[in-house]
């Protein structure tokens, strides 16, 4: 794209954009001649796709701002009163710099196109509007969140009646209206709130529905008894990261009898994220404070959710006397829970268990439920298509019990059709209480189900490749493995390999690799489909009976083939520079 087309698109731009914050960024940057600020605002549009949109907040079509909410939900607004004119959509968001403004963006624009809102009156997390959805019987849910990206990002997430992320169906046919708005660069307007609320397609979520998912929450635990007298023997140490989980944790675990010790760093909502630089509870850099807090307090679990309260990270104590703590990967954390909730649901006389997970998460889920006498479904990266399952199981005889991604994603409830770190973290406070009770810890649990069904570890490797070159070589990349890698990774022989854009595969079509590796490894490429990131899945298990010889062995493999997909990426980068 050449000056004059960026300097053409940004005055555009600056006519359209009412807000002044975002008029200002870019007329900023066309004063100091920012060619190249303005060629990375500019040099495309930032998309609705089937995950969402999440961008840089900032002003330009390449960036996350009223013009791109207003046009997504114009879009949005069209595809639902095809389904239903009257219809009503509940919107929530998180901590983040100017959700609210883009929430009340979007209600004004529903308003206006004759359907109904309610929104919540203050920060929620996503399982609450999952749950909302679901609840109010609504035609569709949005929640304004980046998840768990650094502070200069912010979402827009689209829930559709099931209180699920949508789906084939709808998720195409809502980029398609989006699409149709933005090649007609109409003009999307919307309609004041007052005005919405006297006309009555405007009321704010009553707080009646916090109280209804927190009674659903205690409702779903497993050993109620380990907290019948109120009280609790675990010190728990709690991080919200600043984000929406604050409340909603500090609740739930209230209503078990636990005493909580927060971050007071960390309390306050801020979309700055002042104390860390990603606010992930999977970034060690982050769980820092917590950890120290641990020490400080003797915590015998430390627990951290994300901005959008949908991640769960959890660390616990090394050593009996407390004074160090190991964060428990995504795999880890999932092996835990499945353990838990399917050996108590068996206890409890429930049979025909279900676990679901995505295919990057740990195969030691499926031994473990298999065990049980249970089955563990795969599906592709992405909660909805967990929730896909949920709702099939819906009218048969077996019954769900545990959703999980290793990306700190958990479901140990079905009312939540998403991520739910809230109840996640009250079962897992319950798991630490229920061993604590055994005399044995987390960890300890841990080595003993390696011991049952074999050492399993992984290592996901995220290489973060940004703008319009990064897009590039992540293509390159892709295409590369796709030609050249097909008989071996990194001296391991390839026994089979799944291209997941071809047909035939038995699941959706996806721009992702499987290489099933000899001795039960595994090496999954896929681009990330929310940032500009490149990830890669490897899995490594030992029979070997002594665990130290056995993490020794897999960590030899996985550092062997850490360095061949560096290496390939390192080729790829050298022929596009």
């Amino acid at each position: 794209m050449d000056i004059e087309q960026v300097t053409k698109r940004a005055q555009e731009y600056v006519q359209r954009e009412t807000h002044g914050f975002f008029r200002s960024d870019v007329l900023s940057a066309i004063n100091r001649e920012d060619i190249e600020g303005l060629t990375d605002r500019f040099y495309q549009e930032l998309t609705f796709g089937t995950a969402g949109m999440r961008g840089v907040i900032g002003g330009g079509s390449n960036r996350m701002n009223p013009l791109a909410v207003a046009r997504v939900t114009e879009g949005l607004g069209r595809y639902i009163t095809g389904h239903q004119e009257d219809a009503l959509v509940v919107i929530a968001y998180d901590t983040r710099n100017f959700s609210r403004l883009f929430a009340e963006t979007a209600a004004q624009v529903l308003c206006r196109a004759g359907l109904t809102v309610q929104m919540f009156a203050d920060v929620a997390p996503v399982p609450i509007l999952s749950f909302a959805v679901r609840h109010l019987g609504a035609q569709a849910g949005i929640t304004i969140t980046a998840s768990h990206n650094p502070s200069e990002y912010n979402g827009y997430k689209v829930y559709w009646a099931d209180g699920a992320q949508v789906t084939p169906p709808h998720d195409e046919g809502i980029v398609t209206e989006v699409e149709a708005v933005r090649e007609s660069g109409e003009p999307v307007e919307g309609m004041p709130l007052k005005e919405a609320e006297a006309l009555g397609r405007f009321s704010w979520v009553d707080q009646q529905l916090h109280e209804d998912y927190y009674a659903m929450v205690r409702s779903v635990s497993i050993r109620p008894e380990l907290f019948s007298r109120r009280e609790s023997t675990l010190t728990v140490v709690f991080t919200p990261l600043h984000g929406t989980g604050l409340h909603p944790v500090e609740r739930v675990l209230r209503d078990l009898g636990v005493s909580v010790i927060t971050v007071d760093e960390q309390r306050d909502p801020d979309g700055n994220f002042p104390t860390v630089k990603n606010p992930n509870p999977e970034d060690p850099d982050a769980m820092s404070l917590a950890l120290t807090y641990g020490v400080s307090n003797g915590a015998d679990i430390i627990l951290g959710t994300d901005p959008d309260g949908d991640r769960l990270g959890i660390a616990v104590p090394t050593t009996p006397d407390k004074t160090g703590y190991r964060l428990l990967t995504g795999n880890q954390i999932a092996v835990l829970l499945c353990d838990y909730i399917c050996s108590g649901r068996r206890e409890s006389g429930m049979d025909q268990l279900v676990t679901v997970k995505s295919i990057v998460t740990t195969d030691l889920m499926e031994k473990i439920t298999e065990h049980y006498g249970g089955r563990c479904v795969n599906v592709l990266t992405g909660f909805k298509y967990i929730a896909q399952v949920i709702e099939q199981l819906a009218f048969s005889e077996e019954h769900f019990v545990f959703g999980a991604e290793e990306s700190y994603g958990y479901l140990v409830e079905q009312d939540v059709r998403d991520k739910d770190a809230v109840s996640a973290a009250a079962m897992a406070v319950e798991m630490a209480q229920y061993h604590l009770k055994r005399g044995v810890s987390l960890l300890q649990h841990l080595e003993e189900l390696y011991g049952q069904f074999g050492y399993h570890q992984e290592r996901v490797l995220s290489r973060t490749l940004p703008g319009q070159k990064g897009q590039q070589q992540i293509s390159r990349l892709m295409d590369h493995f796709r030609m050249d890698v097909t008989d071996g990774v990194a001296g391991s022989r390839v026994v089979s390999r799944m291209d997941l854009l071809q047909e035939g595969t038995g699941l959706p079509k996806t721009n992702m690799l499987i290489y099933r590796l000899e001795e039960a490894r595994s090496f999954i490429l896929r681009p990330s489909g929310t940032e500009p990131k490149i990830k890669c899945y490897l899995f490594c298990s030992s029979g070997e009976k002594d665990l130290t010889a056995a993490r020794r062995e897999v960590m030899r493999l996985l550092d062997r083939y850490e360095e061949f997909f560096d290496d390939q990426l390192s080729l790829i980068r050298s022929r596009t520079d």
